[in-house]
């Protein structure tokens, strides 16, 4: 497979994949041509290579400057704006983690919390309510907690601790 293949390929997967962060398509497909880039690249560029229009490069470029896995750069010479992905896999990893967390778990840890003190009214509805929202409070906070120290863990630590549970 020849460069301009494989890049391509990995762009499309990247793509696909971002669906699953809860990213669109073409962000993510944004994220993976900054990444493998060897330098900061311009909307323009951006634009020619994924063959999108000025509006939708804008729009997700946005997102992932939102997200903190792309940033702005200064080009001596150039009065464009310039951009380039974090390439540090764990800390990209980390700053996903940190997103969808504030994104997705707190929200309806927040809610769960809010509902969890229904008053109990006798019912057999009331009574299944209470239990299966104690239940995923529990699961969301273990989950956030879990979530918390991958988000503060060093690497080396976090491998190390994976490695145990499966000796």
């Amino acid at each position: 497979m020849k460069y301009t293949e494989a890049k391509e390929e990995l762009i499309q997967a990247w793509g696909n994949l971002g669906y699953s962060w809860g990213l669109n398509k073409t962000m993510a497909q944004i994220h993976a041509l900054l990444m493998i880039a060897p330098k900061p690249l311009s909307t323009e560029e951006i634009m020619t290579e994924l063959n999108i229009s000025r509006g939708n490069a804008n729009m997700n470029i946005r997102a992932l400057l939102d997200w903190h896995i792309v940033y702005r750069v200064s080009v001596a010479g150039e009065r464009k704006e310039f951009f380039k992905a974090e390439k540090d896999v764990w800390t990209l990893a980390r700053q996903v983690a940190k997103e969808r967390r504030s994104r997705e778990l707190e929200p309806i840890l927040k809610v769960l919390r809010e509902v969890h003190d229904v008053p109990n009214d006798g019912t057999e509805e009331t009574k299944e309510f209470k239990k299966i929202v104690k239940d995923l409070k529990n699961f969301g906070e273990k989950s956030d907690g879990m979530i918390d120290t991958f988000i503060k863990s060093e690497e080396s630590w976090f491998w190390g601790a994976v490695m145990k549970l499966f000796k």
